[in-house]
């Protein structure tokens, strides 16, 4: 099985995605049990391709025994993470295991897996986000729970587990900000949405620290309500919107409604359709800035280059 995400036909705004769906068989922790499997996804827009288990060269200075080594793939060095171990899980050796390639934040990594079992094409709404409970279980590696063909499927947060792996990669760095008191002056209010906590906290703080006012809401969804509830009240009031809101920043991966789905519906409405929206994601690429523009958002930073998501949001505001 291969893809490409030239492949990816979905529509943009149709609040779907494909999901790549793969199990881990985890050793049973009672001796002269069957193993236990168990089911994770990966949106298709993450995935470069699947392969069988290279060859392997040992990285020098490992600081985690997740990371078994590093494989050479059409002239690029790409480390190989043991997503069980990752998950603190025993994985039973199999025949043929699986390597998951992967391509998001602007890096490339490969996690090694069990088995692939296929792509399925699923509605965001089918995807509920995971309790506080479910998320305290799995060191908070879980951003989606969905059920496919009668089985509970886990979408991993990629984003976590690379920035774990990889304290200082740059799209953890902070920007250096300047004109905090200009931007504090103007009072502008932006909504954020974003699934991931740590993703959430991290851009919620980077855009305080620029001098704007942040109100955060888990997905689109919330977004949505929010976004009406404050339009019916600047109509109500005969005020403007800017009143309440001056921009959104949104992620384009989230459980119930995507950032595009919100952004067609906020472009779509007739009072809404003048709210600059920045879509902020690990997924925003060359080969998929054309989704984001379909929709009709205003500006797309990728989450590698957070440094340019205040620029970009200043761009769209009157300064």
């Amino acid at each position: 099985m291969s893809s490409s995400r030239n492949d990816i036909l979905l529509e943009s705004g149709t609040n779907e995605l494909e999901v790549v769906e793969f199990f881990l068989d985890e050793e049973p922790k009672v001796e002269g049990r069957e193993p236990v499997r168990l089911f994770y996804g990966i949106n298709v827009a993450k995935v470069l391709e699947i392969i069988r288990l290279p060859e392997l060269t040992e990285m020098p200075e490992i600081s985690d025994p997740s990371v078994l080594g590093a494989f050479n793939l059409r002239n690029q060095i790409i480390p190989l993470i043991d997503l069980a171990a990752w998950l603190k899980k025993k994985r039973v050796q199999s025949a043929e295991p699986k390597v998951i390639v992967t391509e998001f934040n602007r890096v490339r990594s490969a996690f090694l897996v069990s088995g692939v079992t296929r792509i399925h094409r699923i509605n965001w709404r089918e995807v509920e986000a995971p309790t506080n409970y479910v998320s305290s279980l799995t060191a908070n590696s879980i951003t989606g729970v969905v059920k496919l063909d009668k089985r509970i499927v886990f979408i991993l947060d990629m984003e976590k587990i690379c920035a774990d792996l990889n304290p200082d990669a740059d799209f953890l760095k902070e920007p250096e900000l300047l004109d905090v008191q200009e931007v504090k002056e103007q009072h502008y209010k932006l909504l954020l949405a974003d699934d991931s906590n740590m993703a959430r906290k991290m851009i919620s703080r980077i855009l305080i620290n620029a001098g704007f006012e942040v109100t955060t809401v888990d997905n689109g969804e919330q977004a949505w309500e929010v976004l009406k509830r404050l339009r019916d009240q600047a109509s109500a009031e005969g005020r403007p919107m800017t009143d309440f809101v001056d921009a959104l920043v949104s992620d384009v991966e989230m459980p119930i409604m995507d950032g595009h789905n919100l952004t067609k519906r906020v472009k779509d409405d007739p009072v809404l359709r003048e709210l600059p929206v920045v879509l902020c994601s690990s997924i925003v690429s060359e080969t998929l800035q054309h989704k984001g523009e379909a929709v009709g958002a205003d500006a797309q930073v990728s989450k590698a280059e957070l440094g340019d998501l205040v620029k970009s949001v200043k761009k769209l505001l009157p300064l």
